[in-house]
């Protein structure tokens, strides 16, 4: 396999600082989530149509079924993640529902465990732990234990599952195809789940005002094209345990940015959440030499 053009740490935190302003656009529309979904899905096949159209469709032919299956259900874990997600930030706050939507590696090491067989070293762990641990600090305070509150923690916590999932599968098909053509069909795959989603629900396709369009557009320009995009590009190299431990930190961002912009209070528990996380991830990251061995797919 060739080595990447750059290191695919730095794509990967961009695209942290990316995902990070989801949840805050998400807070800002009154659509219901399975039309807020669509059309941030919808909008991203419709930017990246032009690029696709022109250089990648004979790619199309190159997909083996076992291809078409992964990257299948891959798109509709997609699909449902956001929905369960968006839903979830109905009723808890951008802080709570954040940590837990990113509690990754619980799902991650034992997948990539079982599935690609991947060993996990005592510092994968230990870092994996602190760093999680830090995510459930963030959110303690404004964590309840009853009501709507639980109902949205609970929905977060299985959209937690279910971009595992779809991350799990990508990382498989991504080792074949290309970055463009794998990301065009999830989203397409996607959007397409999410359009029968709302047929089925009566929810409506609009008409809504000009924000509400334009927080559609941003979802799909920011936290799709540039955050998850760039997610699906570093999966060629490195492993999802990578990117999962990195997501970590979208927590720290959403908390801060609900603060400026949404008004929702800063907790000390949080903060020194926010602390523990960092704390996690510069373990995890710290030997870059170990990290290259055990987690970069290139040829010695």
């Amino acid at each position: 396999m060739e080595k990447p053009a750059i290191n695919p740490f730095i794509p990967i935190i961009i695209g942290v600082f990316s995902v990070a302003l989801s949840a805050i656009f998400v807070k800002m529309t009154s659509a219901d989530s399975g039309v807020t979904a669509f059309y941030r899905m919808l909008f991203s096949i419709l930017i990246m149509s032009p690029v696709f159209l022109m250089k990648y469709t004979p790619e199309i032919k190159k997909l083996s079924k076992r291809d078409w299956v992964f990257t299948s259900i891959a798109g509709i874990f997609l699909a449902f993640h956001f929905i369960l997600w968006f839903e979830s930030l109905n009723y808890t706050s951008v802080a709570s529902s954040t940590v837990l939507v990113t509690l990754q590696p619980l799902f991650a090491f034992a997948g990539t465990y079982f599935f690609f067989k991947e060993r996990l070293s005592i510092k994968t762990i230990v870092s994996g732990v602190i760093a999680v641990g830090g995510s459930v600090l963030i959110g303690y305070g404004d964590f309840k234990i009853s009501g709507m509150a639980l109902y949205g923690d609970m929905l977060a916590l299985i959209a937690c599952a279910l971009i595992t999932a779809y991350l799990l599968f990508g990382q498989d098909v991504r080792k074949r195809i290309s970055l463009v053509t794998y990301t065009f069909v999830v989203y397409s795959v996607s959007t397409i789940t999410l359009f029968f989603y709302i047929i089925a629900k009566g929810e409506s396709f609009g008409p809504y005002p000009a924000s509400e369009w334009m927080w559609f557009l941003l979802l799909a320009i920011i936290p799709n094209l540039l955050g998850h995009t760039l997610f699906n590009w570093s999966l060629k190299w490195v492993s999802t345990n990578v990117i999962s431990i990195a997501i970590l930190f979208e927590p720290v961002g959403a908390a801060i940015l609900a603060y400026f912009i949404l008004g929702e209070l800063l907790s000390a528990s949080q903060i020194i959440g926010g602390s523990v996380v960092l704390a996690g991830i510069i373990l995890f990251v710290a030997d870059f030499k170990k990290i290259k061995s055990k987690f970069f797919k290139e040829k010695a």
